[in-house]
């Protein structure tokens, strides 16, 4: 069923009822220390919660930490920094984040083990406590404050990202918020994102866990900046019930309609991180319909929008088709060369494995525009998916060249 799901005016992850957020100015960043860098997100009562994390064999000292907790099913807060990543730390980074949790726990009146820890940065650097334990003393929670935590987790990007919606739920209305951050080291599983989501929603733990890794699946999994990934991801959710619906179980009505509104929530960040990619202009969208299967169609989708020659050729907007047709082919699914059709916006390039004679001053149009789509038909299935990327751009290069330095 089709459920009708508004997005919200200026929403964020503070716009379901009794989320409260706060951020302060730590120092932790070197290059700009005025700059919000430390924040807490936090639930007026205990929530269910769960979490999503890299795949990377390296984990850093805060995702060890929500590994750690979440098996309980639940939490009250977060507190997040940026600017130092506490990965490759050790047992001091363990300790650190320990700390980090305790002190957060404190400020707001609530266990250390109800509360998580995220950071984003620099790989190898200690945290710097002293700066951490004077800003969580700055930090001020208020319900508009998801706006300030959403600049606090930003280390390259460009503009915060966040949103929300609200979908009714029989007699309930529900609102489902998110922040995230991210512009480089992204690719699947995860990336260096770091995302937050909140609901007012009454839901069934074990549903949470199965709806939140499909929404994952979907949008964060299939964005791709520079083939990368790194040891700190993670993709969090918190429901703390205040909307007062009927428990959300799986395989009801209910479960279909915030699926989707979990689905449109992430999907929405997962595109505002592809095109905030580092040093891009271009936001590369690619669909693969007519795949055997959703994995395959999943597979071919994010071999095209991370293979860097593909990014490279959009960044100039040189309709260098084949290049697509090549990154579907090593993408290991099934690929019959005589079936696919190549649009790239409107225009056909390819039909059942053939050149046609297109438009190339108006595919140089479309490869020029700030949303660049793909469609690949392979003509083998029913199966469909999208993947998100960005060009890749000089800019790109500079940045991670003086990342440290």
């Amino acid at each position: 069923m089709g459920a009708k799901i508004e997005f919200i005016a200026e929403g964020t992850v503070t716009s379901p009822k009794g989320f409260h957020a706060g951020a302060s100015c730590a120092g932790i960043k070197k290059k700009n220390k005025d700059s919000l860098d430390l924040g807490i997100l936090f639930s007026d009562v205990p929530c269910v919660a769960t979490a999503v994390f890299t795949n990377n064999k390296i984990k850093a000292a805060p995702v060890i930490l929500c590994q750690q907790r979440l098996p309980a099913g639940r939490a009250r807060a977060i507190v997040v920094n940026s600017g130092c990543a506490n990965a490759c730390n050790g047992e001091q980074g363990l300790a650190d984040a320990t700390e980090m949790a305790k002190l957060a726990a404190n400020g707001i009146g609530v266990s250390p083990e109800d509360v998580l820890v995220a950071s984003t940065g620099v790989i190898g650097l200690p945290l710097p406590m002293k700066l951490i334990r004077a800003g969580i003393e700055q930090i001020i929670l208020s319900s508009d404050g998801g706006h300030s935590l959403a600049k606090a987790m930003m280390t390259t990007d460009t503009v915060p990202k966040e949103t929300a919606v609200v979908v009714k739920l029989d007699d309930s209305e529900v609102v489902i918020g998110g922040v995230a951050k991210g512009s480089g080291m992204i690719h699947p599983e995860l990336a260096t994102l770091l995302c937050f989501l909140t609901t007012d929603a009454t839901v069934d733990i074990d549903f949470l866990r199965l709806a939140l890794r499909k929404a994952v699946d979907a949008s964060f999994n299939m964005v791709s900046v520079d083939r990368d990934n790194s040891p700190n991801d993670m993709v969090l959710i918190m429901a703390n019930g205040l909307a007062k619906n009927e428990v959300i179980m799986e395989d009801t009505e209910q479960a279909d309609v915030f699926q989707q509104a979990l689905n449109q929530v992430c999907t929405y960040l997962a595109k505002c991180i592809a095109g905030d990619g580092e040093g891009a202009s271009k936001l590369i969208e690619v669909t693969v319909s007519g795949a055997p299967s959703l994995v395959e169609a999943r597979l071919a989708a994010r071999a095209v929008v991370s293979s860097p020659l593909v990014k490279a050729a959009i960044h100039g907007s040189d309709p260098n088709w084949g290049r697509i047709i090549a990154a579907v082919g090593r993408s290991g699914v099934e690929v019959v060369e005589s079936k696919i059709d190549l649009y790239i916006g409107n225009i056909c390039l390819v039909r059942a494995g053939h050149q046609l004679l297109f438009d190339r001053e108006g595919v140089v149009r479309v490869l020029s525009s700030s949303e660049v789509p793909i469609t690949l038909q392979l003509n083998l299935g029913n199966a469909t998916a999208t993947a998100w990327g960005c060009d890749l751009s000089e800019e790109y290069v500079t940045i991670n060249s003086q990342y440290t330095t």
